[in-house]
């Protein structure tokens, strides 16, 4: 049997919230529609995961409310079986007990079992129910029916947007480990980090950096991708890189596994070597929570731009420039670094000119089509390799810490000013800025709602090719 995680977007937390508390100490409902995203083995604990992607909220109007109930006429909830079974979306009920329990009643159990016998005879025995409580003290719990009466108890449910709200069933002391951590923000961000799953795509110089930060903050599930291995010119930024790991040919992402090991703060690292746009890696993406994208290859940040909105997975996503001055001119021109959070309904990384397009498609053809590239290239029709950007431990590290704060703000919300979704750090002038841009029309990806959520669909990601 499979287990459940719910992600939907801050709006649509704020809309359920609005429906099922809409009069003070009265319970209240609304529909919730999902699309799924199917993981046959979950990295971390080897199960199979479904996440529930919420697609949209609709309010329920009741025909009678009470502190202690709520009803309604079903003919909404048959017409939007019809609906279900033709869209491939998945039903949920989601209502609210303002003054207790603090748990499904048995009058939950009762109601929703006859729900779920309704979607069985109108879609057929695999459907699914899925239920969402919203209690007085503000936490969120979720529970899956499935043929002919079995429930599951919803892992976590998360919202995403300028706060990450990530509700999980049960919680655990800090680790003596975390005790400052615990007196600057409180024992609840412990319970959160350890419980998400996040994943680090690119295992060099930010992500040699930012993993280890993240198993230091308490993060307990960390995935590490990476095709490359450890050479001796790494040696001066990958953090735990030794010339043994670079004379034995060591993947970087293992090194960086070992290192996190080593620690012994409890976190479950997972490092696989391998493209992100692996189809053998896709199980692991879509399992994490939130990733940190750490790597300058064009063609893997296009591949996390769409990820981010088809499963509501927020990218933190990190560049460096640094720039040498054009002699006679001496020292730097430039030292600058940006943390974008991804996600909808913000602009992508095409709308902001993040990435190019361009190298992407010639990154891709190296890979997937080495001697054609080089034919290209002999006839100038890609660009080919330059001289390699100039790098410094201390900056690849600084953009590694602002990017892990950036999630630990979304968590708790530590900062005085919102700095919105992209920040940008300009070492030559000490000042940061907060830039802004919004989704093109015609974007595919940021520019309507069609792909938010969208989970499963063939071809993956609706990659073409």
């Amino acid at each position: 049997m499979s287990t459940f995680s719910i992600t939907g977007l801050e709006e649509h937390e704020a809309a359920l919230r609005a429906a099922v508390f809409e009069n003070s100490g009265v319970e209240g409902a609304a529909y919730v529609l999902f699309r799924e995203a199917h993981i046959a083995a979950d990295p971390w604990d080897r199960r199979r995961h479904t996440k529930l992607l919420v697609r949209e909220i609709i309010p329920i109007a009741p025909v009678s409310a009470s502190g202690m109930h709520v009803t309604w006429d079903t003919a909404s909830y048959v017409a939007l079986l019809q609906r279900a079974q033709r869209e491939e979306l998945i039903i949920g009920i989601a209502h609210s007990h303002p003054n207790g329990p603090d748990a499904f009643s048995g009058q939950d159990d009762a109601n929703e079992t006859e729900l779920l016998r309704t979607a069985c005879n109108r879609n057929g025995i695999t459907a699914k129910l899925v239920s969402v409580l919203f209690t007085g003290d503000g936490t969120v719990l979720a529970r899956v029916w499935q043929y002919p009466q079995h429930q599951t108890m919803v892992r976590s449910v998360m919202f995403i947007g300028e706060r990450i709200l990530f509700h999980h069933r049960g919680a655990a002391p800090a680790s003596a480990a975390f005790a400052r951590q615990v007196l600057a923000f409180g024992p609840a961000l412990i319970h959160q980090l350890k419980n998400l799953r996040v994943g680090v795509i690119g295992a060099g110089g930010t992500g040699s950096a930012t993993a280890p930060l993240l198993a230091r903050a308490g993060a307990g599930q960390i995935l590490i991708v990476d095709d490359d291995i450890v050479e001796t010119t790494n040696l001066n930024r990958l953090h735990g890189a030794t010339q043994a790991d670079a004379d034995a040919m060591r993947p970087k992402a293992e090194v960086v596994a070992r290192e996190i090991a080593r620690m012994a703060l409890g976190a479950r690292v997972l490092p696989l070597r391998g493209w992100v746009s692996a189809p053998e890696v896709r199980d692991a993406l879509k399992a994490c929570d939130v990733i940190f994208c750490c790597t300058d290859d064009h063609a893997g940040r296009v591949f996390l731009n769409r990820l981010a909105y088809y499963y509501l997975v927020p990218v933190f996503d990190m560049g460096l420039a640094m720039a040498v001055a054009t002699p006679p001119a001496i020292g730097m021109a430039d030292i600058s670094a940006r943390v974008t959070t991804v996600m909808p309904p913000e602009a992508c990384l095409l709308c902001r000119g993040a990435v190019d397009i361009e190298i992407a498609r010639e990154e891709d053809l190296r890979r997937q089509q080495p001697a054609e590239y080089e034919r290209r290239k002999r006839e100038a029709y890609v660009r080919g390799e330059g001289n390699p950007n100039p790098a410094v431990v201390t900056f690849t590290t600084e953009v590694a810490c602002m990017a892990v704060n950036e999630l630990l703000n979304r968590i708790v919300g530590f900062r005085k000013r919102n700095m919105g979704f992209e920040i940008r750090r300009r070492f030559l002038f000490s000042e940061d800025r907060a830039t802004t841009a919004k989704p093109r029309h015609s974007c595919p990806v940021c520019g309507s709602r069609d792909a938010w959520g969208l989970g499963d669909i063939d071809p993956f990601l609706d990659i073409v090719g």
